[in-house]
């Protein structure tokens, strides 16, 4: 906002003299000479403020005109961004003439609120331009990183731009910086222009509250907002899958999406079941629950995420060769592999992450992008507790910024008792491209093993995986990616040699947390394969691999495909841990209900139960733990 506070000085500079601290010839400026361009600059400000206060009056009717243009003009540069070109917005116009008007009449709402609250219109053009044009490239550089359109959810991350920087496609193109230049031009107009709201503030108050309270209801209740997005004919699936918002924001194009999802998000957000009482939560629960095994070894847990890990082998007419997986089959071969629903696509690794840090779906608490964030503020009972009272060590590492997704202030609440990203590693660090290597984090886990004088159980998300994939060898996007999976295979390869020998009984899990985005491919995968809402869900399927170095016995373990939040009790159950009446409640849930997922199949009914243990584990009271 440098812009505003420079032409403020011009709007409201003080024309009197002031002293300014001056110092001697020997090296510094005098107080003459500050006093000499202060003078200067005072009357350049007052030579430019007399004339756009002529320009006032002289200029009614282009004051008018460009007062009332601009809620037209900033809804079609914010749309005329997106398209990259005229003729694609043109055509949307003609097809969809009521959303666009639907567009121009929330801004005009929002520019009458400004100009009723800034008085002076040049401010409020400033102001709306500014955020309008800046949640377009937002909305722009988002798409192009991962497929994923711009929601409202999303302002939470603006903390970590730093981080996000580091793996968006931030590409400045010839077209955008026109358009950008454009925009600027029309607020430079403006002020130069300066017209003027002349109304008291007395008369200014009524209409600015029945704009805000309508742009207001328009979020905050339904119904006001439903009849409306109705009769402007707005697109208002309801669907956390990635298609079906990519389908809708086609649908209603960016700021018709941007305000629908917004108060959809609102309207859907998370409350306190009216049935949820200790009784009810106690019905719930499971009445018996089975012993732990006699022989239970207590091994070390290893509990890999993988970034973007996938196997492209599922679709045959990629025709991937078998190179890239093979530390993979192996654990296959050695071990167990088998097929989880995860609950995201190209982005939102922590939805993953929560499910398997807590054993509950996000399906539960309505899809958020950011599970994490919904917490209360106490001690979380997630799965590491229940190592916390086997006895275990428990540990979390990530290779990245503490900082990303507020996990260095949220992650200290589930029960780790040592949090490891990339500032405090304890082995030495190597990178593969932009991030630190799997190599590097397998060689942590290993440290962490030896350093451990009690059983272990970590946690690791990796980051080497991680878009972009327009670098590296190849022309195309997979090929980089695969190359960069068999580089984790020849890291995994080594971790299970250096398992084998270990003369402490190991568990090794691994899964993926969502299949890669293609998205700035010329020839984008999915496209090719003709992947869309009707038959995504195999982009929700991932392959998990179970392995360990003390002949575990993995026949007991399902071949059907389950949610990825009942991994951590089949990994208990595996091991032979001692289970309470939770995890004997959710293993005799996931027979009943295998798959629980919006994002793989938005037809699954609600389910009372896992939803009410889910928010009593989460939000309430904790009554299940």
């Amino acid at each position: 906002m440098k812009f505003l506070r420079h032409c403020d000085i011009l709007d409201n500079v003080n024309y009197n003299q002031k002293y300014v601290m001056g110092v001697n010839k020997g090296g510094m400026i005098t107080m003459n000479f500050l006093k000499s361009q202060f003078s200067k600059f005072t009357g350049f400000c007052r030579r430019v403020n007399e004339k756009r206060e002529k320009n006032t009056e002289k200029y009614k009717m282009t004051n008018i005109f460009l007062t009332f243009l601009f809620p037209v003009f900033i809804v079609l540069m914010a749309e005329l961004n997106q398209g990259k070109y005229p003729s694609k917005l043109i055509m949307f116009i003609v097809n969809k003439p009521s959303i666009m008007f639907f567009n121009i009449i929330v801004s005009a709402a929002v520019f009458s609120v400004l100009c009723l609250l800034f008085k002076k219109i040049w401010r409020a053009v400033a102001v709306q331009g500014f955020v309008y044009f800046a949640l377009s490239i937002t909305e722009l550089f988002k798409f192009g990183t991962n497929g994923n359109h711009l929601i409202m959810t999303d302002m939470k991350l603006f903390k970590s731009v730093k981080s996000l920087t580091s793996f968006a496609y931030i590409k400045i193109t010839p077209i955008l910086v026109i358009y950008t230049l454009i925009v600027l031009a029309y607020i430079i107009a403006v002020f130069w222009f300066n017209p003027q709201v002349k109304l008291s503030m007395s008369r200014r108050i009524a209409p600015a509250a029945a704009c805000t309270g309508a742009v207001l209801s328009l979020f905050f209740i339904p119904g006001f907002s439903t009849p409306v997005y109705s009769f402007f004919d707005i697109d208002t699936t309801e669907s956390d899958n990635a298609f079906l918002l990519n389908e809708k924001f086609e649908n209603n194009s960016f700021l018709a999406f941007f305000v629908q999802t917004a108060s959809e998000n609102i309207a859907n957000k998370l409350r306190e079941p009216e049935n949820y009482t200790e009784d009810v939560i106690d019905d719930c629960l499971a009445q018996e629950v089975t012993k732990a095994d006699s022989d239970f070894k207590k091994p070390n847990v290893i509990v890999v995420m993988s970034e973007a890990l996938a196997d492209f082998r599922v679709f045959d007419e990629l025709d991937v060769a078998d190179e890239p997986y093979y530390a993979f089959d192996r654990m296959a071969k050695e071990g167990h592999k088998g097929k989880l629903v995860v609950p995201t696509f190209a982005s939102y690794t922590v939805r993953t992450e929560f499910e398997l840090l807590f054993g509950l779906p996000v399906k539960s608490l309505k899809d958020p992008s950011m599970p994490q964030r919904m917490l209360a503020q106490r001690d979380q009972p997630s799965i590491i507790r229940y190592y916390n009272d086997m006895g275990y060590n428990t540990a979390y590492v990530h290779p990245f910024g503490s900082f990303f997704y507020s996990r260095e202030r949220v992650y200290p609440t589930f029960g780790f008792k040592e949090l490891i990203f990339d500032h405090n590693m304890t082995v030495p660090v190597e990178y593969s491209g932009t991030y630190i290597s799997d190599k590097t984090v397998f060689d942590q886990l290993e440290k962490l093993i030896e350093d451990s004088e009690e059983p272990l159980y970590v946690h690791t998300t990796t980051m080497q995986n991680h878009q972009p994939y327009n670098t590296g060898i190849h022309d195309n996007e997979l090929d980089n990616y695969l190359e960069n999976v068999k580089i984790t295979s020849d890291a995994l390869n080594d971790l299970l040699n250096n398992l084998e020998k270990l003369d402490e009984p190991t568990l090794l899990f691994i899964v993926g947390d969502h299949f890669p985005s293609f998205i700035n491919d010329e020839s984008n995968v999915y496209e090719k394969l003709g992947i869309d809402s009707t038959n995504c869900s195999v982009v929700f399927e991932q392959s998990y691999y179970m392995w360990s170095n003390y002949g575990e016995d993995f026949s007991d373990i399902t071949d059907e495909k389950f949610s990825v939040f009942y991994i951590p009790y089949i990994i208990l159950d595996t091991i032979g841990a001692p289970k309470d009446t939770f995890v004997q409640t959710m293993l005799e849930k996931m027979e009943q209900l295998p798959v629980y997922s919006t994002s793989y199949d938005p037809a699954i009914p609600n389910d009372e139960e896992i939803d009410l243990l889910t928010y009593d584990r989460v939000i309430g009271s904790n009554i299940s733990g």
